[in-house]
């Protein structure tokens, strides 16, 4: 059988399509009561959620909406700690809420393991990710990561106004990304497309969304079959020959391993790099003591995780329950918001500001439980890497227009306009 045989065959039948009886409500527009009838799409969460989930958290700490066919919102640390734990009754089957649930015999792989995977398949397929994300193979990347932030920044030259997420975040984890999987850093534009169409794209029409879906696998389709007739060292080579219970991947495993990383493990770190140099953009004070002490910078970075946190993960309702005092229906989304957890003035002190020498940070930026982020150390030298390399080379920068800074909807939070102007004011 043809790699392409193989992957029609696994992959197409799995894809996530919405069977009949599922519900697919398409749901947008003001929200009157977030309460009630929360929307992560409208564009108020997008510009500035915080104080949203600080009124749920003290009024209503587990939200409920009727969009997208049910879902729940818990704000409380301990609330979204206990769910991302507990795998006896919450499903990882599809992560991203949406208007439709993929089919439940889709687990325990899910679509994108190991993100999406059930135990106990997911311990296995986590385990044959672990070598590529060690401390020791993230440190042989730092110097081509670094390299590339100063050839980023050398393309400012002789300007005074930047975009510096357009022009330098998103660049970074697209091309270590790229490097890993061994794509073309050419493809990187089709990359920021692909992330659009999973992550922000999800209130459009199940046939649209799928259809769009499938422009990133046909790539990935057309990167496996290169591998396979062009073996080399690269994560995507190591995936193809990769076994698990004596035979290899199927082919959905790898493609689906595959946009696993090259969607989650782009958009978070560019979102990450992004927000800290808005931070620190509209806060001259922390700009400047990190200047004038780098060695806090790594402290600073897990302040900027902690409360710019970009990450939101859904799980599923295995089965109608009720729990912590609400009732959950089979199939209700659970939107475990890590941002939220990360403000809960019951876990931090001073939860709501940015203590850039905050010593005790045990924040959940890169989630909780077996799902906690594969690529957590690869993220951490990306972020710091970028925030030393712009420290470095421009001390000196500010928010050309507060308005015009724009954040992305959904699932991941991050700026997607960020003019600055670097240079003394």
């Amino acid at each position: 059988m043809t790699v392409d045989d193989r992957f029609t065959k696994d992959f197409r039948e799995t894809r996530g399509e919405a069977p009949a009886g599922t519900r697919n409500e398409v749901v947008t527009g003001p929200v009157a009561d977030w309460a009630t009838d929360f929307s992560h799409l409208e564009p108020e969460w997008a510009a500035d959620p915080y104080p949203i989930q600080d009124d749920l958290r003290r009024r209503c700490p587990i939200a409920h909406t009727d969009r997208f066919g049910g879902g729940w919102l818990p704000t409380r640390y301990e609330d979204v700690a206990a769910i991302a734990y507990d795998t006896e009754r919450f499903s990882s089957r599809s992560i991203v809420m949406s208007n439709f649930r993929p089919p439940r015999d889709i687990a325990p792989v899910g679509g994108v393991p190991p993100i999406s995977s059930d135990p106990p398949f997911h311990h296995d397929a986590r385990k044959l990710l672990l070598p590529a994300f060690t401390k020791s193979a993230v440190a042989r990347r730092e110097a081509a990561t670094r390299a590339l932030c100063h050839e980023l920044i050398d393309a400012f030259q002789g300007r005074d106004l930047v975009d510096a997420a357009r022009e330098y975040a998103q660049h970074i984890p697209v091309r270590v990304i790229a490097d890993m999987l061994g794509f073309p850093p050419e493809d990187g534009p089709q990359f920021r497309e692909f992330i659009e169409n999973s992550l922000e794209g999800v209130n459009r029409p199940p046939d649209e969304r799928i259809e769009r879906m499938d422009k990133v696998f046909d790539y990935l389709l057309a990167q496996i079959r290169d591998h396979v007739d062009n073996p080399r060292d690269d994560l995507t080579t190591y995936l193809v020959n990769a076994e698990l219970y004596g035979r290899k991947l199927d082919p959905s495993h790898v493609a689906g391993t595959m946009a696993l990383l090259l969607i989650a493990g782009i958009d978070t770190t560019w979102s990450a790099i992004g927000a800290s140099l808005w931070h620190l953009a509209k806060t001259p004070e922390d700009r400047e003591r990190l200047v004038a002490e780098p060695g806090l910078l790594p402290t600073a970075m897990e302040e900027f995780l902690r409360v710019y946190a970009p990450v939101t993960m859904a799980r599923l309702v295995k089965d109608d329950m009720r729990w912590n005092g609400v009732d959950m229906k089979a199939d209700d989304w659970i939107l475990l918001s890590f941002p939220a957890a990360n403000r809960d003035p019951a876990q931090f002190q001073r939860a709501d500001e940015v203590v850039i020498d905050r010593e005790v940070n045990r924040h959940v930026a890169f989630g909780l439980g077996i799902h906690r982020c594969v690529g957590s150390h690869l993220a951490r030298m990306e972020l710091r890497i970028a925030l030393e390399v712009w420290l470095e080379r421009i001390p000196e920068f500010t928010l050309a227009d507060p308005a015009a800074v724009t954040w992305s909807a959904g699932q991941v939070r991050g700026p997607r306009t960020l003019p600055v102007r670097i240079g003394a004011a």
